[in-house]
């Protein structure tokens, strides 16, 4: 189902990259809904919000307060192709990842810039993968602070702590920032 226009002056779409968790994939479907994003793809194994035969997933339906039904989805095999078909399309891609070259997320070339942007999230252990992070026009990252953070700009390194946010709380933090 396609939602309304928005008064936005960019159209943001999601492309969620081999979540697991159907809870975290409703959460971000719940943000996505209050950040105005205008369609999400569901790559790889992230669950959909319907079941093999249409009916709608109540555990989804409870955590997205039925989002599902207002946003525009498509399930995509391989986020690879999905990203190559929205960067042809002109759309400024841009994942939310730690890795050597990502940026604060606050940081981001957004104002007066891209009027399409694709906001891309991976798996809370693989994150976003290489093929993709490849083909994006900047790596957004948040970062940590306070007492369990590993290191505030880690590439993976070793210790005791947490190194990132849950991913739909990653998603809204990005998506929220993208329409100020």
């Amino acid at each position: 189902m396609a939602r309304k226009k928005n008064n936005l002056k960019s159209e943001i779409v999601a492309v969620l990259c081999d979540i697991r968790s159907i809870h975290n994939v409703g959460s971000i479907f719940r943000t996505a809904d209050g950040a105005c994003v205008s369609k999400i793809y569901l790559c790889g194994i992230t669950p959909s919000p319907v079941d093999r035969i249409g009916n709608y997933i109540r555990q989804f339906s409870k955590v997205s307060l039925g989002a599902e039904r207002h946003l525009e989805w498509e399930k995509a095999k391989s986020a690879l192709r999905v990203v190559k078909k929205l960067k042809a399309e002109g759309f400024k891609i841009l994942a939310i990842e730690q890795a050597k070259n990502s940026i604060f997320y606050y940081k981001a070339k957004m104002r007066g810039g891209a009027s399409k942007i694709a906001l891309v999230v991976g798996s809370e252990i693989g994150g976003v993968p290489q093929a993709v992070l490849k083909l994006t026009n900047e790596i957004l990252e948040i970062p940590m602070r306070g007492a369990i953070v590993r290191h505030a700009r880690h590439p993976r390194r070793t210790g005791s702590g947490k190194e990132s946010l849950n991913v739909s709380v990653a998603f809204g933090i990005v998506a929220y920032e993208l329409n100020r």
